[in-house]
């Protein structure tokens, strides 16, 4: 029965990845840039969308797929801003496929974008496995978390190309040492980037638009 389980799961992850090599050729073609945001509960996933998507207002065409368990309301922020957002339910499972992302665009009106966000189900485990086609990975840390999160979940830390440590604005209010975290992410993933942020206050923001724009040229770069 253990094997059975295993190659089931063995299955359905061959068949996302053979999904995700599809949408990355999509993406390439059309030059939109796809970051994939991971995180705890909480984190701020939702909330630096918005300060992005009220940053780039003009600039960029922004889409989003959002993955949550249940209820449409984070969805629901993004397009109260006038962007095309579409939710993803998935009934308990913790994290988005490949296949998943696949069904949102042939169903929802998201491209042509010159940035498609994907706010995955919050959890630290679950999403770090599945590759969708996504540029890169961007993990989220907010402080209120606490700080050894990093070690306590290397694998989404090592693989993201972008840690975002957020809600900076209580940095006076917790106990988070932020130069702790500055070096488990670095032993983690030395190529990596960091960013402190505050989608309240602001700070942060402009860093982190710059680092998309910048990434998108260079998709774009022949």
């Amino acid at each position: 029965m253990k094997n059975q389980i295993v190659s089931i799961r063995r299955r359905a992850l061959a068949a996302s990845e053979e999904h995700a090599h599809a949408l990355r050729e999509r993406f390439a073609g059309s030059g939109t840039l796809v970051p994939n945001l991971i995180s705890s509960p909480g984190s701020g996933k939702t909330t630096l969308l918005e300060a992005t998507v009220r940053r780039f207002a003009g600039r960029y065409r922004i889409s989003v797929i959002e993955g949550d368990v249940a209820t449409e309301r984070d969805a629901d922020r993004i397009r109260a801003l006038g962007v095309p957002a579409h939710q993803v339910l998935t009934g308990g499972a913790c994290h988005l496929d490949a296949r998943q992302i696949d069904g949102a665009l042939s169903v929802a009106d998201l491209m042509p974008a010159d940035i498609l966000f994907i706010e995955n189900v919050g959890n630290l485990i679950c999403p770090t496995t599945y590759d969708l086609g996504e540029d890169f990975k961007v993990a989220l840390l907010s402080v209120t978390e606490g700080d050894d999160k990093p070690f306590k979940y290397p694998a989404i830390f090592s693989r993201a190309e972008v840690t975002v440590v957020t809600k900076a604005d209580l940095l006076p209010y917790v106990p988070f040492d932020l130069e702790a975290v500055r070096g488990y992410v670095a032993s983690l993933n030395p190529g990596g980037t960091l960013l402190v942020v505050s989608s309240t206050t602001g700070e942060g923001v402009d860093e982190w638009c710059e680092l998309l724009a910048s990434r998108l040229e260079d998709k774009r770069r022949p």
